[in-house]
């Protein structure tokens, strides 16, 4: 699962600045709490947010469902001389060694959970191993994005390291498939590669009704990047959760 993604991902994501993301998420953390001490990255992906939250003095521990994103940041976590932990997990079975005072899962990751069910019991699992009264910080792609934004659109991406095809195809009900085709230059040619997955846009009641299910209360929800509430044309929701029970 995200085998060929997982080697292409950092190049796509080149227009993300995970550093002002990093100190906004912090933000986040110092006004509804404060800064955690060993926290939980939830599906981590190539391991971009642990580490820098690793070079703030945080203990993290990375989880992910793909070995390769996994092999990816583990190599960026030696290069860098942090001390990252990092398991190989499903969210719906994430099992920690103990409780963390804090927890993120961030650029849409709770989207590729497609089921609703399996989204419940990956917040309860978050929920389990979070200490009571910390936070959960995550975001979530909105309805609108799915259906306005990328609803059945295709796009290309070319940088320097990968050449995509990004092809959508939206259901009409809040879910889209997503089809890649990576072109990877390899000496005179090209080597091709595809993945393909799933995003589902879940409801404000599906959202609320998980959170309150799994004994998180959700304390804020924001415009993504600021502290402005969402409105109907918002991408990306940032919500604030904090463990009440």
């Amino acid at each position: 699962m995200y085998s060929d993604f997982a080697y292409s991902y950092d190049a796509l994501m080149q227009d993300v600045d995970y550093k002002k993301r990093t100190d906004y998420i912090c933000s986040l953390f110092e006004i509804f709490d404060r800064m955690p001490t060993l926290m939980l990255d939830l599906a981590c992906g190539t391991g971009e947010f642990s580490n820098r939250f690793a070079e703030k003095g945080v203990s993290v521990i990375g989880v992910d469902i793909s070995y390769d994103m996994l092999a990816i940041a583990r190599e960026k976590s030696f290069d860098a001389g942090n001390d990252v932990l990092y398991l190989c997990q499903d969210a719906t079975q994430l099992d920690l060694y103990g409780t963390v005072d804090g927890a993120i899962c961030c650029l849409d990751s709770l989207n590729h959970i497609t089921d609703y069910e399996n989204f419940c019991k990956a917040i309860e699992r978050v929920s389990l191993f979070l200490e009571k009264d910390r936070l959960f910080i995550f975001d979530l792609n909105t309805e609108y994005k799915h259906s306005e934004v990328l609803g059945n659109n295709t796009f290309v991406i070319d940088t320097d390291d990968v050449y995509c095809v990004w092809q959508n195809e939206y259901d009409g009900k809040n879910t889209v498939e997503i089809n890649l085709d990576f072109f990877t230059p390899q000496g005179d040619s090209y080597y091709r590669t595809g993945e393909s997955f799933c995003e589902r846009a879940y409801t404000k009641n599906e959202i609320e009704n998980a959170f309150e299910k799994a004994g998180l209360k959700i304390e804020a929800a924001f415009d993504d990047m600021s502290q402005n509430a969402p409105t109907g044309t918002t991408e990306r929701v940032v919500y604030v959760t904090r463990k009440v029970k």
